[in-house]
């Protein structure tokens, strides 16, 4: 008890010791901090952007255009896109770095055993009998150590590392949503170009129509072989346009293909469907919601977290570091002797280490460390703010697709009435068959600009969706922090 009592008393007074000697060596002063910028007040759209809803993304967003066609191919890209193995692997790894610092942390307790058999030297240390003799060694021992971590170095690395940890949980839903605005963009875009391609063809025919009405009137001498010359190079451009977008659809197709990760067959099945444009939707108020509700965002956030933590845990290895150590153990030069009350070795005992001469490169890390800190957090101001600009360009394009293809439905109107009233001056022998022709084809061309004007709306408003987070929200920081631990 005397013995365990003056090893407790010396390690106080050493840690006293070198507690003083530790207020000599001072944290260097972060003067890089960057500064705070008013994220809430720059994270808005203007004004005059607004749209006819005042809603966030659903979580399932492409379920409102009600097309099982999509959904499957979604559903199909979030479960076989290898690129998201990719990120779900490095999820993994971060949460394995996690568990790895939390088991470095607190009390560790271990057994060692050793049997050993050894001839001392004759003339050695040890004289005979001793000497020149060979005796076992049997010895058991249970070690015990305590991290006391004072200045909470081993907490700040755990931190960054469940910071790093989040940031690629953050990744993975960023990556998910990627996936899903890329299939339906994919998939819109082929699915236009079918009915641009169906559009072209009816327009093909009508000029066929004309060229061979030329071809007629020129054998009864009323065209000229320049008016044939001319239909026939209008059609020409026309089948030009469709094998274009013959090649275009061809392309696309396998874009979408590789986006959900199929095979040579996987989009055998895929019918025509017209898709019709989603009600659109924007907020009113983007403020710090968006700042949740962007995976990207989160992540950067998550890695300038793990980043203080590194900060911290290089300004804590500037002081000293203390650790407990006792063993309770057995040791004897025979087996027979080993369980004995004399063969007991107790062992108390603390660990001190102060760095005091190695300021130099203490200070060079934590310059390094601060200096990334630093970084991180301008990135992140600067992904903020291109994050907003990105949602005010999607929706100010979408608004303006909106007023466009308003007008254009004068202008398809129009054309229709004009074929209506061109067939009905046709029965009454009013009017010859080349002028409905004419008009016919005026009404294919309205609608070929109107094809072009619903592609634009569905690429953007998926665009405006991916940059409102698709229906991503950030988990409050404690549940974030338990998912991880897990």
């Amino acid at each position: 008890m005397r013995h365990t009592s003056f090893i407790l008393k010396n390690a106080a007074l050493a840690g006293a010791v070198l507690a003083l000697l530790a207020g000599c060596i001072s944290v260097p002063a972060d003067t890089g901090k960057p500064a705070n910028i008013d994220l809430a007040a720059r994270a808005r759209h203007a004004p005059g952007i607004v749209l006819p809803a005042d809603a966030w993304p659903a979580e399932q967003w492409w379920l409102a255009y009600g097309d099982p066609q999509l959904n499957a191919l979604i559903a199909r890209s979030l479960k076989d896109n290898p690129s998201l193995a990719t990120v779900q692997a490095r999820v993994a790894g971060a949460q394995a770095v996690v568990r790895a610092e939390r088991a470095d942390e607190g009390a560790k307790v271990g057994l060692e055993t050793g049997l050993n058999r050894q001839r001392y030297s004759s003339n050695g240390f040890f004289p005979a009998p001793i000497g020149g003799s060979w005796f076992n060694d049997a010895n058991v021992q249970l070690r015990a150590s305590y991290d006391v971590d004072w200045w909470g170095k081993h907490r700040a690395l755990v931190a960054a590392s469940l910071g790093e940890a989040n940031a690629r949980q953050a990744e993975a839903a960023q990556a998910a949503q990627a996936i899903a605005a890329g299939v339906a963009q994919s998939y819109f875009r082929l699915q236009m170009m079918w009915a641009r391609q169906d559009n072209l063809k009816l327009l093909a025919a009508i000029q066929r129509e004309i060229v061979a009405g030329r071809k007629a009137r020129i054998a009864h001498g009323l065209a000229t072989d320049e008016q044939l010359r001319s239909a026939e190079l209008d059609l020409g451009v026309l089948e030009e346009q469709s094998a274009r977008l013959d090649t275009q659809a061809l392309r696309e197709r396998e874009v979408l293909r590789a986006l959900t990760g199929g095979d040579a067959e996987a989009l055998a099945g895929l019918a025509r469907f017209k898709p019709a444009p989603a009600a659109n939707a924007l907020p009113r108020e983007l403020g710090m919601e968006l700042l949740a509700r962007r995976p990207d965002l989160q992540a950067s956030r998550w890695r300038v977290e793990a980043q203080l933590g590194r900060v911290a845990a290089s300004e804590a290895a500037f002081r000293p570091d203390i650790n407990l150590v006792g063993a309770l153990g057995l040791d004897a030069v025979s087996l027979g002797k080993l369980l004995r009350w004399p063969s007991r070795t107790p062992l108390l005992g603390a660990t001190l280490d102060l760095p005091l001469f190695d300021s130099g490169r203490l200070k060079a890390q934590l310059g390094v460390a601060r200096g990334q800190r630093d970084e991180l957090v301008a990135e992140y101001n600067e992904a903020v703010l291109a994050a907003v600009r990105e949602v005010a360009q999607e929706g100010a394009t979408l608004q303006g697709l909106e007023q466009e293809a308003r007008t254009h439905q004068a202008a398809l109107e129009a054309s229709r009435k004009l074929v209506a009233g061109a067939e009905a001056r046709l029965k009454r022998g009013l009017l010859e068959r080349a002028g409905v022709l004419q008009a016919r084809m005026t009404l294919l061309r309205q609608q070929d600009t109107d094809l072009q004007l619903l592609d634009a709306r569905l690429q953007t408003q998926v665009a405006l969706v991916k940059a409102l987070g698709g229906g991503y929200h950030a988990a409050p920081a404690s549940a974030a922090a338990a998912s991880n631990t897990k």
